[in-house]
């Protein structure tokens, strides 16, 4: 369900001395707190009440993470690695005491009860049935494979004891699985949602038609790390299907791992797709995303370093960009007794960084303009799912990978405004334009559509012209082709033949090739070379033998428009170009690698990737360190593009890009793949130099820094063997009674594989972002030691704790209070850049209060064995004195 983040973390060691005691420091508000840190840690609206309903976890209850509400008004939810639960809850106005009365359902007969029905990662009531989404691999309690169930009541006993598979879904199970399910708008079937680790079943109809494949020119590097290395077209994908499920038929696809969707009052679907945080700081980077998914739509995830562009005409891009984060819950707010602002807001959730954000679209041509804003955070707040409840409040849980699960119920207090719901009567003429292409987009269409189509593929909206692409790819491609090889209008040319590169043949390549270069490149718009220049990549890229006729002829046609001075379309050119081994290729490209500069604007997110720091410190240390060495993403993809050229390269030319390689892997930080994806790059150039020259240019590009699998810098100095564990402080504490004959040398460089040394000086080295701890040991014992470092949350000093402002227009800002004055805030969010301060007016504050998180990273010392973790401690206590009595042998000590 949620993103593998398993990065390295350049970490905030913050206060092992002074996090073991605090006095609380009163906070500053101008609202009143309830002194429940658990609803306390939320930022809510202005009129808005949150509840704390109940707590599983201290009810044995696993962590949920999906929930529904039956036909009675009872909640259902789903405990990722166990039982369903059904719940009658409190009314509301009830007192805090009352709580709801919970009951394990044990589904099936009593005799032989089938309790597999839980591990779900998506649950609907529906149709007089519960729609149970599981994911998981069977063992001895939990027998049903990953799939879809129906599990029925018809003995009326208000117990399940029928259960059919509906589908069992292949792939690979776990967090990328089936996730969500919505009933359609007509209230005759369902929708549900599936990540890029399931395969896409075999449907009834398809209204994004099979023909997919990678269709990227781009060298292929798969994720070094091995993530979804064998996942490849078309990604995640949305279905419909009938109550009994034996009707099926594929909407769209092209999804990383969007886990939840949903609906607005005319029947438009917005998903909320993940990022691939490994991938930060690349060009092939996308953040996490509102797509509006409309018939047909693709959304070009590809595996490794090959997703799509989104301004490439063959996908959809993005509604809004959002930001970092883990998409879990995605719902409209019609059924909540909110104000109209609210009621008709898209709420999408974020496990990662504790924010639910509403997302306020506007009709705009074929499809929306989308605004967001943060509705409710909190730091820690792992979200999962949420629901609107019968009683027009919003409940949502907490939880996820066993951590700590709350159910929350938050409703509005005041006046509410009057509402008027969206017609399909009030949409843009394009819109509406869309969606009567849109009923063509099924196998045996009427005929007319192909003319109702074709004067629509030059249309201005994308969304329309795309549609209309879709209509010809649903009629019989004889009825078309010649007619789209001989189109003389430049843009529905293109987009006609891209409609044939996806159905023809090698023997049509050479045809639609030279029908496009009788277009005039020049006379054309940005967007339109765009389209062209990825509807030939599109036919070389599926039809490479047949286009080898005219290879040299595509050549003279690109090569006075390269470079483009516009990055977006020299990068397609320059896959074109080496790919088509042009002569000036190796020269052209290498030129922009050194004179590349990134479009500050290009895919610009709602949230800045510096606000989410100290919201979460495990994944924003991360962001943290990458902000303060961003990689240069338009000369990366560069210099992947010249790592696939294998000829026109000079020995002056080789030496320029090696150099530059060496440079990017010694100077820039991205996220965990980085490293790796740059060292396939500068391996696949190796492999086309001279035998001769191997060794210098292996060693020129940095080859002796990398790991033994090239996917890391080298750590210099003596590393943690382990193996590692999950340490508590009950496992660990028994280690410290005997901490005599330890090893000085090792402690030492424990101390700095754990990344302590990065934050905190230690006998006058280290950094300067945490407190000194050359007098630890003798202030501290060694459990006070342990219970910091491994839980750094537990005690947390006013000094060293996050600062959450919650402000006046509905947001906030988290951070380290570097200073205030009468007037100003100032605030660092980037530890590694902490002369970058931000300043927040105190007049736009409602709101001051510590984070309930701190900003030291937990896990430190996972990496260490026991002898490892024993010499770390040593050195701890010693103050980083070689001759402490720690360091001595045992009977030295003895004595």
């Amino acid at each position: 369900m949620f993103l593998n983040r398993l990065s390295k973390i350049f970490i905030l060691v913050l206060g092992v001395s002074v996090l073991l005691f605090s006095c609380a420091k009163k906070e500053e508000s101008q609202r009143q707190l309830t002194g429940n840190p658990k609803i306390d840690k939320l930022k809510l609206p202005d009129g808005f009440v949150a509840e704390l309903l109940y707590s599983p976890g201290e009810h044995d209850q696993g962590s949920w993470v999906a929930m529904t509400f039956d036909d009675k008004g009872r909640m259902i939810t789903s405990d990722q690695y166990g039982f369903l639960y059904r719940l009658e809850l409190p009314p509301l106005g009830s007192d805090s005491t009352v709580k709801p009365k919970v009951e394990k359902l044990i589904v099936g007969n009593v005799s032989e009860p089938q309790v597999g029905m839980g591990y779900a990662q998506g649950l609907l009531y529906a149709f007089n049935s519960l729609y149970v989404m599981v994911n998981h691999n069977p063992n001895e309690t939990f027998s049903q494979p990953t799939g879809l169930y129906r599990i029925q009541d018809l003995d009326g006993d208000d117990q399940f004891e029928t259960v059919t598979q509906i589908r069992e879904l292949k792939g690979q199970q776990g967090e990328h699985g089936p996730h969500s399910m919505r009933v359609t708008p007509d209230g005759k079937g369902i929708y549900l949602i599936a990540g890029n680790h399931v395969d896409v079943p075999e449907m009834n109809s398809y209204r994004l038609p099979p023909v997919w494949q990678e269709d990227n020119l781009f060298p292929l590097i798969k994720d070094p790390r091995g993530h979804a290395n064998n996942r490849m077209a078309p990604g995640g994908w949305i279905a419909r299907i009938n109550p009994e499920g034996t009707d099926w038929e594929l909407i769209g696809a092209g999804f990383r791992n969007a886990f939840d969707f949903d609906y607005n009052e005319v029947g438009d679907i917005f998903a909320y797709d993940a990022d691939m945080e490994w991938d930060f700081g690349m060009p092939w980077y996308r953040p996490t995303r509102i797509n509006h998914v409309t018939s047909g739509a693709e959304f070009g995830w590809r595996t490794g370093n090959s997703k799509w562009s989104p301004n490439y005409p063959d996908n959809l891009p993005a509604v809004l960009n959002i930001g970092q984060g883990s998409p879990v819950n995605a719902m409209f707010g019609y059924d909540a007794k909110f104000p109209s602002k609210y009621k008709k807001a898209l709420y999408a959730f974020d496990w990662s960084f504790g924010m639910i954000y509403a997302i306020h679209l506007t009709p705009n041509g074929a499809t929306y303009d989308a605004t967001a804003e943060e509705f409710i955070s909190g730091s820690p707040l792992p979200l999962t799912d949420g629901a609107i409840g019968p009683d027009g409040a919003m409940y949502f849980a907490t939880g996820g990978r066993r951590l700590e699960s709350d159910l929350y119920r938050v409703y509005y207090t005041g006046e509410l405004d009057s509402y008027t719901p969206m017609t399909e009567a009030d949409l843009p003429q394009e819109a509406k334009t869309r969606r009567e292409l849109e009923k063509y987009h099924v196998s045996g269409a009427p005929a007319d559509g192909l003319e109702k189509a074709w004067a629509q593929l030059g249309h201005d909206d994308r969304y329309v012209q795309y549609a209309a692409r879709l209509v010809l790819e649903h009629q019989p491609v004889a009825s078309w082709k010649d007619k789209a090889i001989a189109e003389p209008d430049p843009a529905k040319k293109i987009h006609a033949i891209l409609a044939l590169a996806h159905h023809a043949t090698d023997a049509d390549a050479a045809a639609m090739l030279n029908s496009l270069m009788q277009i005039d490149y020049k006379g054309l718009s940005a967007k339109d070379k765009q389209d062209l220049l990825r509807t030939i990549e599109v036919i070389l890229y599926r039809y490479d033998k047949g286009a080898e006729p005219v290879k040299q002829q595509l050549v003279a046609y690109l090569d006075p428009n390269f470079p483009a001075n516009d990055n977006m379309l020299d990068r397609s050119l320059s896959i074109l170009m080496v790919h088509l081994d042009a002569p000036s290729a190796v020269e052209k490209t290498l030129a922009l690698l050194k004179t590349a500069k990134d479009d500050p604007d290009y895919q610009k997110t709602f949230t800045a990737s510096s606000d989410l720091i100290f919201r979460n410190p495990q994944y924003g240390m991360d962001i943290a360190n990458m902000l303060a060495n961003v990689p240069p993403a338009q000369a990366t993809f560069y210099a992947t593009v010249l790592g696939g050229a294998d000829k026109g390269w000079t020995s002056a030319q080789r030496d320029e890009y090696f150099a530059w390689v060496k440079n990017a892997l010694t100077n820039y930080k991205g996220g965990r793949s980085y490293v790796g994806f740059l060292d396939r790059a500068r391996k696949m150039a190796l492999a086309t130099v001279e035998s001769r020259d191997f060794e210098k240019y292996d060693e020129m590009s940095g080859g002796k820094l990398l790991s033994s699998s090239g996917n890391d810098i080298v750590e210099p100095g003596i590393q943690p063997e382990g193996p590692g564990r999950r340490w508590t402080v009950e496992q660990a504490e028994p280690l410290m009674a005997d901490l005599s004959g330890r090893d000085f040398v090792r402690g030492k460089a424990m101390y700095a594989a754990t990344l302590c040394q990065s934050c905190h000086t230690m006998q006058g080295e280290g950094g300067a972002i945490g407190p000194d701890l050359t007098q630890l040991g003798t202030r501290f014992s060694p459990k006070d030691i342990l219970v910091a470092t491994i839980n750094p949350s537990e005690t947390i000093s006013d000094q060293y704790h996050a600062t959450v402002l919650e402000l006046k227009d509905g947001g906030s800002i988290v951070g380290k209070l570097n200073d205030e004055d009468d007037q100003n805030y100032y605030i660092s969010q980037n530890p590694f850049a902490p002369n970058d301060i931000k300043t927040i007016a105190k007049s736009s504050v409602v709101l001051k209060k510590n984070a309930e998180v701190s900003i030291m990273m937990p896990g430190l010392i996972n990496r260490l064995n026991e002898e490892e973790l024993k010499d770390l401690m040593a050195y701890l206590i010693s103050s980083g004195n070689p001759d402490h009595e720690v360091f001595q042998n045992k009977a030295t000590a003895q004595k």
